[in-house]
């Protein structure tokens, strides 16, 4: 695996509150195959699919806010998607859209955080 480059202004790391760190980790690992690394009780590390290092993180939260920043993901197959987040437990929030450039879909975790995913397919 290569090694992540740093860039000026590139989103580096997302960080996610969750209010039961178990269940973000078999919700993110079922709907899209993510690896973590464990960090105590209350904090996990998202491992970068493509390089070494990580790209986000999660930690226990007894509240966790429905105002924080957009996460959207990437995907090659978006009907896919949409139904390993169901599968997984996610509550979609907004059924898939077109928007320019392409089509996407809005879901809640089971911690609610709010995130979308798009593809240009």
């Amino acid at each position: 695996m290569a090694k992540h480059e740093n860039r000026h202004h590139e989103i580096n790391y997302i960080e996610f509150a969750v209010r039961d760190l178990s269940e973000a980790k078999r919700f993110y690992g079922d709907a899209f195959g993510w690896k973590f690394t464990d960090y105590g009780d209350a904090y996990v590390g998202i491992q970068h699919p493509y390089t070494d290092g990580e790209c986000g993180g999660m930690h226990q939260a007894e509240e966790v806010s429905d105002g924080g920043p957009l996460v959207i993901l990437y995907s090659e197959a978006l009907e896919q998607s949409l139904a390993s987040v169901q599968q997984a437990g996610g509550d979609v929030t907004a059924e898939i859209f077109s928007f320019p450039g392409g089509r996407r879909f809005h879901f809640a975790d089971p911690s609610g955080n709010q995130l979308a995913v798009w593809s240009d397919k």
